[in-house]
Order: structure tokens, then sequence, then C-alpha cells
């Protein structure tokens, strides 16, 4: 049960029954057999690398990221070629990631401001990260877990659907989601169960058609337990 007071209040935190804590706790334990090995898919070699890559993965697979990123690197190997390479040929470098105008506005802006208050050097601290322009919570998230070895939640896409899906979760909007997870998972769990719900839902959870038949959790899911079982 959440209560909310009004739309311009935070909502009180997601209140979790023992049962339900019981199914996220088995729910992680079989993602984590499913994916021994979870980490991001991104290619990338230092926290500049990553920030690049999670920043061009809005909206566009990591498979697509992965083939952009080396020319990209090439030209911009550094913070600081990045601040000064034309944005024109940022956008050619780009293109092919969607939505290349915001995108390099968002990696100029970015690259800037970590020239410009930090040095050169990617913070590796997480309200750090947040200062950044052009960095998002998600984006924010992903680099101080990814590439700092930080516990963090990041939601995306596929961890805001099927954390609710499962009943994990019950929110309207990724920060809700992202709160209501912390609750419900220990914190030195973050990490790694973001890999394991993100995966899911990459790979068995789709957005349009999910592959319920090979879902290693669907008995635990309120979704499946909801709206296909009951149609069998």
């Amino acid at each position: 049960m959440r209560l909310r007071i009004s739309s311009n209040i935070i909502s009180l935190p997601y209140l979790t029954t023992n049962s339900k804590m019981k199914d996220t706790k088995a729910i992680l334990e079989i993602l984590a057999r499913d994916f021994p090995n979870a980490k991001s898919e991104l290619n990338f070699r230092s926290p500049y690398e990553l920030i690049v890559a999670v920043i061009l993965s809005a909206q566009c697979t990591d498979k697509r990221v992965n083939l952009v990123t080396p020319r990209l690197f090439e030209e911009a190997p550094t913070v600081e070629a990045l601040a000064e390479i034309p944005t024109e040929r940022l956008e050619q470098l780009i293109h092919s990631c969607g939505f290349y105008h915001t995108k390099a506005l968002h990696l100029k802006q970015m690259a800037r401001d970590v020239v410009d208050k930090f040095g050169g050097q990617i913070p590796s601290e997480l309200e750090e990260l947040q200062t950044l322009s052009g960095v998002g919570r998600k984006t924010a998230n992903v680099v101080y877990a990814v590439g700092f070895g930080g516990q963090a939640i990041a939601v995306d896409t596929h961890v805001f659907r099927v954390s609710n899906r499962l009943g994990i979760v019950s929110a309207n909007n990724v920060l809700d989601t992202e709160k209501q997870l912390m609750q419900a998972i220990p914190r030195e769990q973050w990490a790694d169960s973001h890999h394991y719900i993100l995966l899911h839902g990459r790979y068995v959870c789709k957005a349009h058609r999910p592959l319920c038949d090979n879902c290693s959790v669907k008995q635990l899911c309120d979704y499946y337990q909801q709206h296909v079982d009951k149609s069998i």
C-alpha cells in the first residue's frame, strides 16, 4: 500500500509485506542463476567512455552504441577532446544512435562540466555525477555502480516494466520505482539486482510480447498470475 496526500508531495515509501519480501528474494536468486555473469553490455575502458556510452544509450540499443563508440573515441579519446570536438562532427559520429542533436548537446555540456569543475576526471561520487549537465539520475546511477563499484539501482524502461510486472514494486514513475526497489532489496545487492532485472526484461519479459512460457520466475510474477495463468 502506498499513500499520497497530493500530487505535489512526495509519496510515502512502498510498504512491503513479509510474503512479498520473500518473493523478491526468491526472484532475485532465480534471476542470479539465469544471468550468472550479469553486467553492462556496453563496451568501455574507463569511466569517461562509460558515461559517454550511457548517454548515447538513451532510447538506443547497447549493440548500436557499441558500433558507434570506437570511432567516436578515436576522435575524442579524452573528455577534453570531447569538449572541443565540433558539434557538427560529433553529430555525424553519433547520428545512428538517434536523437543526435540532443545527445551531442548533452555530451558537450557534460564534458565541459567535467573539465571545468573536476579537472577532467569523471567524478566518482553519485552526488557529484548528478551535478553534470546532460546527466540524469539514471545515467549517474549507472556510472556510479558500473564505473566505480557503488551501490545504486538505475531504472530504465526494462527495470521499470519488469519490477512492476513482477510485483516487486507498485509505481507509476521511475523515481518511485527506484525508491521502492531500494526498500525491497538489500543495499549490497542493488547494483547486481539492477542487471538481473534489466537483462530479464531485455531477453524474456519483453515490452509487447513477454516470453512467459520461458520465464523462470512466472510462478512468482503478479503479471503472470493476473493476466496469463487465468487465460490458460
